[in-house]
């Protein structure tokens, strides 16, 4: 349901019906097959391939590209989920021009990288499509253990030691499973319900019972957890957001990107998400770039993204930063909000100009406006309440090889974990290495 706002700047229904389904279409459409063999075809398929070295989860991906070349893109699909279960998902989400397309030989030659993403999608979609799961279990084990979060790194933990015999449950604290994949990724990235749907297939292994409305320290204790299971995998991800500092945050139509990003993607009427006339976004990175993009194209006349340091600084990838431009994004750079300037909602936002530096960004003194009557925070987020008895590092767990925590048959990964870098792929990597891990403790 869309979030009620007593803005009149905010409001729902901005643009004509039609233009909703046009906006938020596909960001990449499917290939058709033909496509697909004339993209696979530019792959050198190169022995010692750079590409894979760039994977997180170390897909062998000339394997897969030649398997698409010669007809059989099912056996393609199957390399990838060898290694990456939620490889659909990463085909879409995955910021591929900065990992295996920017290591791309043909990148270094011509500029123009095979289409890895894609070709994955292609594949992927194929053996999903075909229906039923490509990986039957081993015998039961009689281990049961118990997954906290059901995003990237939880289902791919949980999957691989489903695979492996185990039983596992899953738990959750939101009404659906997929964490960020479900609620935190641009809508147009992930269309027609995927994210849902990819849970569902990868639950067909069997041996997953998933429990939703379940949160860690409220309705789940470590303790109980450490007792009734032979070892609990930890993907909660980062809850908190934190904050800016500054006087008029607290203004009514001042919101976390993060939730207006949930709300866009839980929401089936676009026409009813009430959306700003002039928005403001502070942040650099992939959610500051999406909800920024979003904003727009509900209907938004004006969108500036504000960044503290230079565009090289910004942690969301070139591509990323062409495409909020190119849908009418204003970027703003070496700016750091101040003040938020409210009369019970935000009117204008108080900026100071910044400079880059070695060691960071000083101040210039010199200050601007921009009007806003929505404004979107997108500053980072963090571990709200970590479980009692483990080690943390920059606020987050801190995890040894396999995922293990600081203790006794407690494992992590994902966004929780301290060396986790807010990317699909990567979680996707720490929980199946934690299974892996996990199973070789419990059957040694």
């Amino acid at each position: 349901m869309a979030r009620s706002t007593s803005t009149p700047g905010i409001v729902a229904g901005r643009l004509p019906a039609a233009a909703y389904e046009q906006n938020f279409a596909d960001l990449h459409p499917p290939y058709t097959a033909h496509e697909a063999a004339v993209a696979a075809d530019r792959c050198y398929f190169c022995h010692d391939a750079p590409c894979v070295a760039a994977c997180p989860t170390a897909i062998d991906i000339p394997l897969f590209v030649r398997q698409i070349a010669t007809g059989t893109p099912r056996a393609a699909a199957k390399t990838i989920f060898d290694r990456n279960i939620l490889g659909g998902m990463c085909a879409r989400a995955c910021p591929t021009e900065t990992l295996c397309e920017q290591a791309c030989v043909r990148e270094a030659a011509e500029g123009q990288p095979v289409e890895i993403g894609r070709l994955q999608r292609f594949a992927t979609d194929a053996l999903m499509a075909r229906g039923g799961h490509p990986y039957e279990r081993s015998a039961p084990t009689g281990r049961r253990i118990a997954v906290v979060g059901a995003g990237p790194a939880g289902l791919a933990c949980a999957h691989r030691l489903a695979l492996k015999g185990h039983a596992v449950t899953l738990f959750d604290a939101r009404a659906r499973a997929g964490g960020l994949n479900e609620f935190g990724i641009a809508s147009y990235k992930t269309v027609d319900d995927f994210a849902a749907r990819e849970v569902d297939w990868l639950l067909g292994v069997g041996g997953i019972a998933v429990e939703l409305g379940r949160r860690l320290g409220a309705e789940l204790e470590l303790d109980r957890l450490t007792r009734d299971f032979d070892a609990v995998f930890l993907g909660i991800g980062l809850s908190g957001v934190n904050a800016l500092g500054t006087a008029g945050e607290a203004a009514e139509n001042v919101r976390d990107a993060v939730d207006f990003i949930a709300e866009l993607r839980q929401t089936r009427d676009l026409s009813t998400l009430p959306v700003g006339r002039r928005v403001v976004v502070i942040g650099g990175g992939m959610t500051a770039i999406d909800a920024a993009v979003q904003a727009r194209l509900l209907g938004a006349e004006e969108v500036a993204l504000v960044y503290r340091g230079g565009r090289d600084r910004m942690s969301a990838s070139a591509f990323e930063q062409d495409l909020a431009t190119s849908k009418g994004v204003r970027i703003v750079t070496n700016a750091r909000p101040v003040r938020l300037v409210a009369d019970g909602a935000v009117r204008e936002v108080e900026f100071v100009r910044t400079e880059d530096r070695p060691d960071g960004f000083a101040d210039t003194g010199e200050t601007f406006r921009l009007p806003a009557d929505q404004v979107f925070k997108a500053i980072g987020q963090r571990l709200d309440a970590a479980p009692d008895g483990l080690a943390l590092a920059g606020g987050k767990i801190r995890t040894r090889e396999g995922g293990r925590t600081s203790r006794p048959g407690v494992w992590a990964g994902g966004d929780c974990v301290a060396d986790g870098d807010d990317l699909v792929v990567t979680a996707v990597a720490q929980g199946r290495d934690a299974a892996e891990d996990i199973h070789a403790s419990l059957t040694r």
